[in-house]
């Protein structure tokens, strides 16, 4: 029979020892760790490196501070629609009910969101609209995109830009939360059939493009995201 010899023995008590001391540090959640990103809450800002250059940089609203007066929460709220109105009672509502929410960060992390998704449905890409759309308006998006292929066709789309983008109305749901906005973008597009002709829109000039979209966020769940539930085209 082999028998270890002490030092031997030391080390190997001394590595379980250190097993031991890694695992409780790193398996243990201690609330500081980086939350998963959000393009419907997250706000843009620009700091400068180095050399003083920009570098785009998505910010997450911050949490409300422990011992924060209810009504100082409300301030951005109050500054963005007027005290009173319906629309800020709505947005105070979804404010109660998670108070990372604010409403200019939100407008600025949907403009994203909305040329994502526009541009992901003209280019078929059914991966990045799945992250950003309700199981229903999903759907629907990818059944249109399927018609399409069925029938070879292809759109050729533009982003120019996004002229105004406003919240119009908002409201909590049980416990999810809805945001409508009203969204003026300029587009150039046009779909091509099989031969490439163009069948619909002009490869050569901007189009006005006014939606009014709901995006929504069950405030219950850990999932900080925000997803597209209702699309409508404004004449």
């Amino acid at each position: 029979m082999e028998f270890f010899d002490f030092g031997t023995i030391f080390f190997l008590i001394a590595a379980v020892v250190i097993f031991f001391q890694l695992r409780n540090v790193l398996g243990r959640r201690t609330g500081n760790e980086r939350p998963p990103f959000d393009p419907y809450t997250a706000a843009r800002s620009k700091p400068q490196d180095a050399n003083g250059k920009s570098e785009n940089v998505v910010s997450l609203p911050r949490k409300r501070a422990a011992g924060e007066a209810a009504e100082d929460a409300y301030v951005a709220i109050d500054a963005f629609a007027k005290p009173g109105t319906d629309l800020n009672k709505g947005l105070r509502a979804i404010k109660d009910a998670d108070a990372s929410f604010e409403p200019k960060g939100f407008v600025e992390g949907a403009k994203m969101a909305y040329e994502m998704i526009v541009m992901a449905y003209a280019d078929g890409d059914r991966k990045t609209l799945k992250n950003l759309l309700s199981r229903e308006v999903f759907d629907g998006f990818v059944a249109a995109i399927a018609e399409r292929e069925g029938r070879s066709e292809k759109i050729q789309s533009s982003f120019v830009g996004i002229d105004k983008a406003d919240i119009v109305s908002a409201e909590m749901k049980g416990g999810e939360a809805h945001v409508t906005l009203r969204i003026v973008s300029e587009l150039i597009s046009a779909t091509r059939d099989k031969a490439g002709d163009v069948i619909d829109g002009d490869p050569e000039t901007v189009a006005e493009v006014k939606d009014v979209w709901t995006f929504a966020r069950d405030t219950r769940s850990r999932d900080p995201n925000w997803k597209l539930v209702a699309t409508e085209e404004e004449d």
